[in-house]
């Protein structure tokens, strides 16, 4: 584990599981490869969970927030943070169904609550899969739910699909 999984080793995480730190410990590797880093820090996690890694852009001004970890009492969630859905509409289309499920299934579904302004919500994402309409909330979009190590190499995929080298 490189210096993110030295942070996890120290007792206050002692209730994460070993497979929980293995996951944190290569998607932030692989994180880093691409040029997105947590600067080795694990913050108070808030309503989220009990801590939580934040994922911005290493080198830049701006902390425009790409993905988040969210370390909870008895597990993990993924966060990734995403926009113009119908651009990547083919490739969402052709994924495994435990990606494709986070982009298609009820978690996150747009209630039209009380931010609706003219018809719009600057919180909703709107875009079509599966030749179906799908209206998320922002709020609380592009989770994963328990991810394991295993799965690092299609969650990569799909950030570098989003962000590819070009904007990295």
């Amino acid at each position: 584990m490189g210096d993110i999984g030295e942070l996890l080793k120290d007792g206050k995480f002692n209730f994460i599981t070993d497979e929980n730190k293995e996951f944190i410990a290569g998607f932030d590797k692989e994180m880093e490869g691409l040029g997105y880093g947590c600067g080795n820090k694990i913050g108070e996690g808030f309503c989220w969970g009990r801590y939580m890694i934040i994922y911005t852009k290493t080198g830049v001004k701006s902390k425009k927030v790409y993905a988040r970890i969210y370390i909870r009492e008895k597990s993990i969630a993924l966060r990734m943070f995403f926009g113009k859905m119908d651009d990547h509409r083919e490739y969402l289309e052709e994924t495994p169904e435990y990606i494709k499920n986070v982009f298609t299934g009820e978690y996150g579904d747009c209630k039209h609550c009380h931010n609706e302004k003219n018809g719009s919500c600057k919180f909703r994402k709107t875009y079509t899969l599966e030749n179906r309409l799908i209206e998320k909330c922002n709020g609380s979009t592009f989770l994963f739910e328990e991810p394991d190590i295993n799965r690092i190499p299609e969650l990569i995929g799909l950030f570098c699909e989003f962000y590819p080298k070009k904007n990295r």
